[in-house]
């Protein structure tokens, strides 16, 4: 029975290195890409004139 307690934490011990290894991939994939800081405010009238007057009309009958 003591030969299966070893093998579970080496087990356990593979299981988060491969998570580190999968987390320090992904990490280092974000920090590769370009900052956004420089990227502009985008489209700021996505919808047209929302400051433009309202027009309101009677509702007939």
């Amino acid at each position: 029975m003591s030969e299966t307690a070893p093998s579970a934490d080496d087990a356990e011990d593979d299981v988060k290195r491969k998570f580190r290894e999968a987390l320090e991939r992904k990490q280092a994939k974000a920090r590769s890409g370009a900052p956004h800081e420089n990227g502009g405010a985008g489209n700021t009238r996505a919808h047209g004139p929302a400051a433009g007057k309202r027009a309101f009309r009677r509702k007939s009958g």
